[in-house]
């Protein structure tokens, strides 16, 4: 197996960017020829049709409208609305008489269609069958306040269907923090240039179903202006995932060593091996306490698994590997900082999560390899940088980047909208959902890592793609039972079928084609 950056370029990943891009982008296009308010009425023009493909038999609907173009945007959705037959409740935070330029033309053009106007008030009751939020864009930078942050709340309370503009107001657009409070959205329809803080931290809890229309400006021609980052999409699993050879044998698909599971803590270790087994990799091999060694053999059979009372009874073990993974299980104590030293000390691939983060954190702090893959969560992250988990949430994407900048490699950082930076850029995993809010998960993403590097995947290559596999086979598993229970050991199966997007039911194998069906 093998993939590299020529393959995903194959697939053209949707570029994220910063408000302030998506503004020179506005801008510049206006330079270009086209008029502001035309682009206004385009961007409206797009969110209507959104609503109307999302909500078909919709006859009533309340649009609250802040100042700016965002407000602009909604005051001219209402006149479409009005000219389609739908009964249109028109709430504005800023009075006509407060608006500028386009903002001013799209409020005129909603009172020439008919559309009626009422103040906002504390306690006004929503007439439509659906909300509409064009309250606050993308200039927002410091906490909601005032009557807008009542507005916010009285959307949220009434449990009607929400279609956002652009942004759910009170949302970041660069980071996907709440700004105090922010809308919970429906749908989000979001113009010119995607954004980055649409996709990860709190943003998935808010946004729901994320459109983006372009409006006729392509980004990507203005090289000047690099994204921010890059969405994942699922199409690059058949670019990074070819076909294995016919000859293929099990020297070829690399040979894994796990480090981890200290007396007492075996599960993990167990789980990463199991991860790593299913995704592909020739060989596995497992150094933990001596305890665990009926059990895993008992779970696992093909794992070799070997009982180390301490880091000096590796031998050869690291020498016969390709890529070592360290942390599942590890421990903080005298077992497993030994363990992350051995590790530490091999020139091969690494993977560390877990206490081996935690470890490299408070023992080995300023360790930095081009070799290795750190998949932190936001407390471990807080601990890499020397700050608190708060901090680290309030910017995730500057934090992982500073992370990448600090130790090398790639780094995921874990969460809502997973984040993976690396030399090449930053990445975010649009997949993925609350059922892997359970312990076990990072281990079983730490095995999907290291089968895919043993495989010859390169380094910021299989960091994205293993995050994305693993996304996606908890997706695909809670299509089959729901959110509520899913565990981390039942990932490793689903996501043996994401890794096989070539495969048939029924074509290829006569032997459990039904189940492998019912994964798909």
């Amino acid at each position: 197996m093998s993939g590299n950056r020529s393959d995903q370029e194959q697939v053209a990943l949707r570029p994220l960017y910063r408000a302030e891009q998506v503004r020179e982008l506005d801008r510049r296009t206006i330079a270009a020829g086209i008029e502001g308010f035309a682009l206004m009425q385009r961007a409206a023009t797009a969110a209507w049709q959104s609503l109307k493909a999302r909500w078909p038999g919709v006859k009533r609907i309340s649009v609250l409208c802040g100042g700016g173009n965002n407000g602009g945007d909604g005051h001219v959705l209402a006149a479409l609305a009005a000219v389609a037959g739908v009964e249109v409740q028109r709430i504005a935070l800023k009075p006509p008489n407060a608006l500028e330029g386009d903002a001013a033309r799209a409020a005129e053009m909603a009172t020439a269609a008919g559309v009626g106007l009422e103040p906002w008030r504390k306690g006004i009751e929503f007439t439509g069958e659906v909300v509409v939020d064009a309250l606050l864009g993308t200039g927002l930078t410091g906490e909601v306040r005032g009557e807008f942050r009542d507005a916010i709340e009285a959307i949220n309370a009434s449990s009607l269907p929400v279609l956002a503009i652009d942004i759910p107001s009170g949302l970041a657009a660069d980071t996907g923090a709440v700004l105090g409070v922010a809308v919970s959205a429906t749908r989000t329809v979001t113009f010119i240039g995607d954004k980055v803080g649409l996709h990860t931290g709190r943003a998935p809890a808010r946004t729901g179903e994320v459109h983006f229309r372009a409006l006729g400006v392509d980004g990507r021609r203005h090289a000047d202006l690099v994204p921010a980052a890059e969405l994942l999409d699922k199409a690059l699993l058949e670019a990074w995932l070819p076909p294995r050879s016919r000859d293929a044998h099990k020297g070829a698909m690399g040979h894994v060593l796990i480090l981890g599971g200290a007396p007492g803590f075996g599960g993990a270790a167990l789980l990463a091996s199991e991860a790593a087994a299913r995704l592909g990799a020739g060989k596995i091999s497992l150094a933990t306490a001596p305890e665990h060694v009926t059990a895993c053999l008992t779970y696992r059979p093909e794992v070799m698994v070997h009982g180390l009372r301490g880091a000096a009874e590796l031998g050869e073990l690291p020498g016969k590997a390709d890529v070592l993974v360290v942390g599942p299980g590890l421990g903080q104590g005298a077992w497993g900082e030994g363990m992350l030293q051995a590790a530490l000390a091999e020139s091969k691939p690494l993977v560390v999560d877990a206490d081996g983060l935690n470890l490299l954190a408070s023992r080995f702090c300023g360790k930095q390899r081009d070799d290795w893959v750190l998949t932190p969560h936001p407390g471990e992250a807080g601990r890499l940088l020397g700050c608190s988990t708060a901090e680290v949430e309030t910017d995730r994407p500057a934090a992982v980047r500073e992370l990448q900048r600090r130790y090398g490699g790639v780094v995921v950082l874990k969460g809502a909208g997973s984040l993976i930076a690396g030399p090449d850029g930053t990445a975010v995993c649009p997949y993925g959902n609350p059922g892997m809010a359970s312990g076990g998960m990072g281990d079983v993403l730490s095995g999907i890592l290291g089968a895919l590097l043993a495989q010859g995947l390169p380094l910021e290559v299989a960091a994205r793609l293993g995050v994305m596999v693993h996304a996606m086979a908890a997706d695909t598993a809670v299509r089959d039972a729901g959110e509520r229970g899913l565990l981390a050991a039942d990932l490793a199966s689903y996501a043996r079928v994401i890794v096989n997007p070539d495969f048939e039911p029924g074509v290829h194998s006569l032997a459990g084609g039904r189940d492998a069906h019912k994964t798909r």
